[in-house]
């Protein structure tokens, strides 16, 4: 994970995760350093990044979320030529590499929904090889500090996150960061 990356996650260990252009606006004044950006179109996408760039902020695009993309490489071409994105978020360990091919940085997010998809963390995170993984939801600290132990690269918890408690679990269970589009918690 490259250096201004890492800083900015350990300043700011709480992720602002934007849905709507309300949670653009708030992001904005709040400690985060780091931007999910959660919504979007091909139309739009540009102007979203540019402005939480505008901020000093770090742009993360959750690329499977972006109205008109699709989930093929040449999606990761496009908002890397026609935005300031940092890096991408994906589910796809294939958008993961282009990414990296391209000097974005890269975030596979997981879904921690039974035995079967925690037992595929491994297999996932060596093919893909991001820089960080993301889990949801993060409400489950037991399984979140396994992931932990097991992962050879940092993991953000994302997902029903609703207060200081919350965050403290998770970060006492051994993640770098927590991501949540509750704004009430963004300057925590």
């Amino acid at each position: 994970m490259k250096k201004e990356f890492r800083e900015a996650l350990e300043d700011s260990p709480i992720i602002a995760a934007i849905k709507d252009d309300d949670g653009l606006k708030q992001c904005l004044s709040s400690d985060s350093r780091v931007v999910f950006i959660l919504y979007g179109d091909i139309v739009n996408i540009a102007d979203i990044v540019a402005t939480v760039k505008s901020s000093g902020r770090l742009a993360m695009v959750h690329l499977d979320l972006i109205t008109g993309l699709s989930s093929k490489e040449i999606a990761v071409d496009f908002l890397k030529k026609y935005t300031e994105a940092d890096g991408i978020i994906t589910t796809k360990p294939m958008l993961i590499k282009r990414a990296k091919e391209l000097g974005l940085y890269t975030i596979l997010r997981l879904f921690l929904i039974d035995s079967m998809a925690y037992e595929n963390i491994e297999r996932q995170v060596k093919n893909a090889r991001p820089d960080l993984i993301e889990v949801l939801p993060a409400l489950m600290p037991k399984i979140v500090a396994k992931v932990c132990r097991i992962s050879p690269i940092p993991v953000i918890a994302g997902g029903l996150v609703s207060d200081k408690e919350d965050i403290m679990a998770l970060l006492q269970a051994g993640v770098t960061s927590v991501s949540s589009t509750n704004a009430d918690i963004w300057s925590l």
